[in-house]
């Protein structure tokens, strides 16, 4: 049997719209948001529409040593999905979205291996919807505004020994980890010691992940701003 590279299968899968796969799952057409013909984001207000049904059963794959060869929880979740499916199950998945710095890293790709694995395996590894680029904008942002401050007089008294919020890539840069920013004059900020987190590590990040709905998501990046000053 000819040996098949994990890119090689996922690039000779016809992939099926990803309207009909919406359609199967019993989304309605209002509620998918479309990035071309294989991606799409679900609108959060379909839970209001879903209160009424049963819910189903959970199973959570997690804390798997990965095989030399890289098969771990996600590999064993898509398996999982298809075993499911093919006995008659009404089954669907949820992954995390995989930042670039295990994909570019020794871990490789986060879409699965072999026959188990999701597709399109290049988008989903290489920015995806972009998401996680408007979770580092944010971050940085917020971080910009701090240095800002200072840069204008720093009303507030924040001693730039003690500033905690970092900014962050999404990228295992370790020359990044630890550095001093700041220099070549008044015009470029005030000289200090920063350091980057890679973007899933970021205070953004968290506050989506554990944030219950967009309106305490919002709140807690409002909280978390105030935070900074005081």
């Amino acid at each position: 049997m000819e040996y098949k590279s994990d890119i090689e299968i996922a690039q000779a899968n016809t992939m099926e719209k990803i309207s009909v796969i919406a359609g199967k799952a019993g989304i309605d057409e209002k509620y998918v948001e479309y990035y071309g013909n294989y991606k799409a984001k679900i609108d959060y207000n379909i839970l209001k529409d879903m209160e009424d049904k049963p819910d189903g059963k959970l199973v959570l794959v997690t804390a798997i040593t990965p095989t030399p060869a890289g098969e771990g929880k996600t590999t064993t979740t898509v398996g999982l999905a298809d075993g499911l499916q093919l006995i008659g199950k009404n089954v669907s998945t949820a992954l995390r979205e995989p930042s670039l710095g295990p994909v570019f890293g020794i871990k490789g790709g986060a879409a699965g291996g072999g026959y188990a694995q999701v597709v399109p395996m290049e988008d989903i590894n290489l920015h995806f919807t972009g998401d996680m680029h408007a979770i580092g904008t944010a971050n940085n942002l917020l971080a910009a505004m701090i240095d800002n401050h200072i840069n204008h007089g720093n009303e507030l008294g924040i001693d730039t020994r003690k500033i905690t919020w970092r900014r962050c890539v999404d990228m295992n840069d370790r020359q990044l980890r630890f550095v001093v920013d700041g220099l070549g004059g008044k015009a470029n900020g005030t000289p200090r010691e920063d350091g980057y987190d890679i973007t899933v590590a970021s205070e953004i990040m968290a506050i989506l992940c554990l944030a219950s709905d967009i309106d305490r998501s919002q709140s807690k990046i409002r909280e978390d701003s105030y935070r900074l000053y005081i």
